[in-house]
C-alpha cells in the first residue's frame, strides 16, 4: 500500500483542521480585512501589525505563549477549565486554535488588498440607490472581492496544511488526535522510515504544487491598457 493507515489518518486530520481554520478565518478575517481597508483610525498600523506578527514570529515562540496562555495556569486555561470545558492544549480543538492565530494574515492581508482595490465609488453608487451598508457588501463588495476571496481561501487552507512549529508545540503528538501529516512525516525521519516519509512527503509535495497551480490559474488577468 501506498500509504499506511497511520498515514491516511494524519492526511485526514490535517485536511479537516484546515477546512474548519479555513472556514473561521472567513468568517473573522472578513471584517478584520474590511475595517482596515476602510478605516483611518490612527491605530490601524498597530493593528495591521498585530495581524501580520505570525509572517515573522517564529512558530515555537507563537506556540509557547498559546501553550502558556491555554495551559492550567494561564488565563484562558482557568476560563476554560471554570466553565467545565477543560483544557485546549493537546486537543484537537487546540489545534484549531493555534492554526487560526498563525493563518491569521494569509487571510486577512489578500482581502485587504481585494477590498482596497475596489474604491469608494461602487459604494458610492449603491448608497445612491438607496442599499444599506451590508446590503452594499453583499451584494457590491463580495462579488467584486471574489477573486481576493478565492486567493485568501487557498492562502490560509495551504498554510495551515504546512504548519509544524505550532501544532507540535500546542498539540504534541498524539495519533489520530493531533498528529498532522507535517507531524507524521518528522516521526517517520526520526523513527528512520525514511521511505514512509518519501512517500507522505511526495503526496505532500504534489497537493502544495496543485495549490500553486489553482491560485495563479484562478488570478485574473489585467485588462490591456490597465
Amino acid at each position: 500500500m501506498f500509504l499506511n493507515d497511520s498515514d491516511l489518518q494524519a492526511i485526514w486530520l490535517t485536511v479537516r483542521l484546515a477546512g474548519i481554520v479555513t472556514l473561521i478565518l472567513l468568517l473573522v478575517g472578513t471584517p478584520i480585512a474590511w475595517w482596515l481597508a476602510r478605516s483611518k483610525a490612527w491605530w490601524k498600523g498597530l493593528v495591521g501589525a498585530v495581524v501580520a506578527l505570525p509572517l515573522v514570529l517564529p512558530p515555537s515562540v507563537l506556540g509557547f505563549y498559546l501553550l502558556l496562555a491555554m495551559g492550567p495556569n494561564g488565563p484562558v486555561g482557568q476560563l476554560t477549565t471554570a466553565m467545565g470545558i477543560g483544557l485546549f492544549p493537546f486537543t484537537f480543538w487546540g489545534l484549531v486554535i493555534a492554526s487560526v492565530f498563525y493563518s491569521l494574515p494569509f487571510m486577512v492581508q489578500p482581502l485587504q488588498t481585494a477590498f482596497e482595490t475596489i474604491g469608494d465609488r461602487p459604494l458610492e453608487v449603491a448608497a445612491t440607490l438607496r442599499a444599506s451598508p451590508l446590503d452594499s457588501f453583499f451584494t457590491v463588495v463580495v462579488p467584486l472581492a471574489l477573486p481576493g476571496f478565492l486567493t485568501a481561501g487557498i492562502l490560509t487552507f495551504a498554510h495551515t496544511v504546512g504548519e509544524f512549529g505550532v501544532v507540535l508545540m500546542i498539540g504534541g503528538n498524539i495519533p489520530g488526535v493531533t498528529r498532522v501529516a507535517s507531524v507524521q512525516i518528522y516521526d517517520h525521519v526520526e523513527g528512520m522510515e525514511y521511505m514512509a516519509a518519501h512517500r507522505l512527503s511526495a503526496v505532500m509535495l504534489v497537493f502544495s504544487f496543485l495549490v500553486l497551480l489553482a491560485l495563479y490559474a484562478w488570478r485574473p488577468r489585467p485588462h490591456k491598457g490597465a
